[in-house]
């Protein structure tokens, strides 16, 4: 445990984060999604939902403002339009640490490819459908 720090960021996320550097990817899934044939890296968060990881995660690492769009989050099948809880929930939480950054739609095999990309994919327990967020990694600028 260290000071903090949300106890959900373990060893190899907080290791993982820190070893990302600037534009690098990280996709934070849920339980239904196959991470593990999509991922480069696989950090495996069994048995937590996707929101308080994505909000741990956003405690720690900056995102990119280097571009217009830095956070991305998937769709429900053919709607492109629907926004489900749970992508609420994301936007609101996104909101909180980046409220200056919008959240990108991905439909289908954009998301999909996005995450084959990503440095690494984080998988929650999360067991709503289509719970899933890209964020792009950022900067921590000099003190003056």
């Amino acid at each position: 445990m260290l000071k903090g720090i949300d106890p959900l960021l373990s060893p190899e996320l907080l290791a993982t984060l820190r070893a990302m550097g600037h534009g690098d990817e990280i996709a934070i899934v849920d339980g239904n999604y196959p991470a593990l044939e999509h991922a480069r890296r696989l950090v495996r968060l069994d048995g937590h939902h996707l929101v308080p990881v994505l909000n741990a995660v956003l405690s720690v690492m900056p995102i990119d403002d280097f571009v217009p769009e830095a956070i991305f989050r998937s769709v429900v099948g053919g709607k492109p339009d629907q926004v489900d809880p749970v992508h609420q929930e994301i936007i609101d939480c996104c909101a909180k640490h980046e409220p200056k950054v919008p959240v990108t739609k991905l439909v289908g095999a954009d998301f999909y490819n996005r995450v084959k990309a990503a440095h690494t994919v984080v998988q929650t327990g999360e067991p709503r459908l289509y719970a899933n967020v890209i964020l792009r990694k950022g900067v921590i600028y000099p003190s003056a």
